[in-house]
């Protein structure tokens, strides 16, 4: 049952009226059944809300899921996922009326700041349950508007949990006059890895036709990053001399071509998606199938994650490759993922490198036992270290929507 709105509240929907134009209007139907509507405030932290979904939809199947971003937000600079996302209409009272109207959603999740008053109370006062985490004491209230007092109270009032990274942010949520036992301290959600298992026979047979040898693996090649990687795997042999480079390419088109010009160079390559064998002479394993990828990670101790040592290339996610206990080596350009391979960095879980000598001299470091493993228990505590957020996160979304289906 929703709550009597202040008189400022009242006030300030009769100051900020306004309907959406047509640049604010869903292109996409409501999808049938459950609805969570997630709202995202800041771009850097997608990622992480995405991963939530996901683990999400595993424990609720037929729930679905509609991501929005603040009002004016380019789209085209956010990552292309599997779930709409559309912007909020601006902080206008018609406008947050007609956004329900339109999806009504069952229950509602707002990531971080940049709260809005109008479409937060008015989600409320239609009973949908709304939680709050990563919160901030961040208000986009409408212009003309903020003056009135008391509207930061009410809007995070609507909220039935909110949960603040830091002991501040509680205790200046808690002196606006929010009810003390719905704010609580809770970490941010961090971005987790679910790869999917492989075939012990395969893992075991690929690890006998390696014979001890040390491995290493370049992910995601870039036609233009081939010279640098075969001339660090060089350098590399010179300490290592029974070193095998598995070498995936991330343009399959340009696995035939590669071929023949490693054989040009004397190396020693086999085709593992023609042929599938390992010889005891093979120096470098070519593959360009995404999915056995999950096998090389396994098998490999230290991963190259290519696409990111030339300027613009942008780099690819990491979380497969640490979450099967590789120790990482990266160039300096990988924008797409820069908040995780930030955190990789800074855990001693992952190293830049920024030229072929660099990435030579990195491997050949990396491949020592004891060097490898600490980075890669470095990367296991980062991609682990969200699960309990997670799934308190997802048992409390589950508890809200028993709660609405019993009412």
């Amino acid at each position: 049952m929703s709550k009597p709105r202040s008189l400022s509240m009242a006030a300030y929907r009769v100051l900020s009226w306004g309907v959406s134009g047509s640049a604010n209007q869903p292109q996409i139907p409501r999808p049938e059944g459950e609805l969570i509507w997630v709202h995202i405030n800041a771009q850097n932290r997608q990622r992480a809300v995405v991963d939530f979904c996901r683990r999400l939809q595993q424990a609720h199947p037929t729930l679905n899921v509609l991501l929005t971003a603040p009002p004016g937000e380019d789209l085209q600079r956010w990552e292309q996922v599997d779930y709409p996302l559309i912007n909020l209409p601006q902080e206008q009272s018609g406008a947050a009326r007609a956004f329900l109207d339109y999806w009504h959603p069952d229950i509602g999740l707002w990531v971080g700041g940049g709260l809005m008053p109008n479409v937060i109370t008015r989600a409320e006062e239609r009973g949908i349950p709304l939680i709050l985490i990563e919160a901030e004491i961040n208000i986009n209230v409408a212009r003309g508007a903020k003056w009135l007092p008391d509207i930061t109270r009410v809007t995070f009032d609507c909220f039935k949990s909110i949960l603040a990274t830091t002991s501040l942010t509680v205790r200046t949520i808690r002196r606006l006059g929010v009810t003390s036992g719905k704010v609580a301290e809770a970490p941010p959600l961090q971005v987790s890895a679910n790869p999917r298992p492989w075939p012990e026979d395969e893992l075991i047979e690929t690890n006998h036709a390696l014979a001890g040898r040390p491995v290493w693996l370049a992910a995601y090649v870039l036609d233009k990053e081939f010279i640098s990687v075969l001339s660090a795997h060089r350098q590399a042999l010179r300490m290592l001399p029974r070193l095998t480079l598995v070498l995936h390419v991330a343009d399959i088109a340009e696995a035939e071509p590669l071929h023949r010009r490693l054989e040009a160079m004397d190396l020693r390559c086999t085709s593992w998606d023609d042929v599938g064998r390992i010889e005891d002479t093979t120096q470098v394993v070519l593959t360009s199938t995404p999915e056995d990828l999950g096998l090389w990670h396994r098998v490999s101790p230290v991963t190259f994650i290519g696409s990111s040592l030339e300027r613009g290339a942008g780099g690819h996610d990491p979380l497969a490759a640490v979450a099967l206990g590789s120790a990482l080596i990266h160039g300096p350009y990988v924008h797409q993922h820069q908040q995780i391979f930030d955190q990789l960095d800074q855990a001693g879980a992952a190293r830049t490198v920024r030229s072929a000598t660099e990435l030579g001299d990195a491997v050949v470091e990396l491949l020592s036992p004891d060097r490898a493993a600490d980075m890669a228990l470095a990367g296991w505590e980062i991609v682990s270290e969200g699960a309990p957020q997670a799934d308190r996160l997802i048992d409390m979304v589950q508890d809200c929507l028993d709660q609405r289906s019993a009412d």
